[in-house]
């Protein structure tokens, strides 16, 4: 019984960190857009899929592209030192400011062999090569730091505690409410640009046909 909570804990926190790794890393693009001019045009945050901020115009595309990844590691970390600091140190807050900073700093850093996502657009708008290596590295470097320990949520060591009911039943709650809320903000991301195309398609066939309007009276006067 206990191997089953433990794997149930475990795999219901690396997805719930997952999907909430990939949601402050697109908050820090929103947030990055917003306060360098520019306008967020389309947020996917979709469960199944990989999440992307889409922005236009984008004046400063470096800070908005760099804004991902710092957020996206420092945000985490600093939501957990806030509540070890004023209440008690939370294992889930633990991990999850360790996993967003790993990620992010994977990413960046060996991303930036093949200039996959976020990388390629960095190394187009001017950021050095080595500065991703030095962020990636950090990163992974601090993320295994906090890790340190964090074995004994899941209950794992020797004088671990056991694990509690109500931390499985936290973490899959917490599991469901944020893909729900990723299905639905990806559902209506997808209406409003199908609603916009079909406006767009409308727009375009109203003005061929205005245009062929006057072609057509002239050769009926001929």
């Amino acid at each position: 019984m206990l191997r089953i909570q433990q794997c149930v804990l475990i795999i219901a926190t690396l997805l719930l960190s997952w999907l909430l790794m990939q949601d402050v890393h697109e908050l820090g693009h929103m947030a990055a857009a917003w306060m360098s001019g520019g306008r967020v045009t389309n947020v996917i945050l979709d469960p199944f899929s990989i999440s992307r901020t889409d922005v236009e115009p984008n004046p400063h595309p470096l800070v908005v592209v760099w804004g991902g990844p710092i957020v996206g590691a420092l945000l985490p970390m600093g939501v957990w030192t806030i509540f070890k600091t004023l209440w008690r140190s939370s294992g889930f807050l633990k991990f999850l400011a360790g996993f967003c900073l790993i990620a992010n700093g994977a990413y960046i850093g060996a991303g930036s062999i093949q200039r996959i996502g976020d990388c390629g657009e960095m190394l187009r708008h001017g950021s050095p090569i080595w500065l991703l290596w030095l962020f990636g590295l950090f990163c992974v470097a601090a993320g295994l730091w906090v890790w340190n320990g964090v074995g004994v949520y899941f209950g794992l060591g020797k004088d671990a505690p056991q694990i509690r009911g109500h931390s499985i039943a936290f973490t899959v709650i917490a599991l469901v409410v944020v893909a729900m809320f990723g299905l639905i903000l990806s559902e209506r991301e997808m209406n409003v640009r199908r609603e916009t195309r079909e406006l767009d398609a409308a727009a375009q066939k109203e003005i061929q046909a205005r245009a062929k309007q006057p072609m057509l009276e002239k050769t009926g006067k001929q």
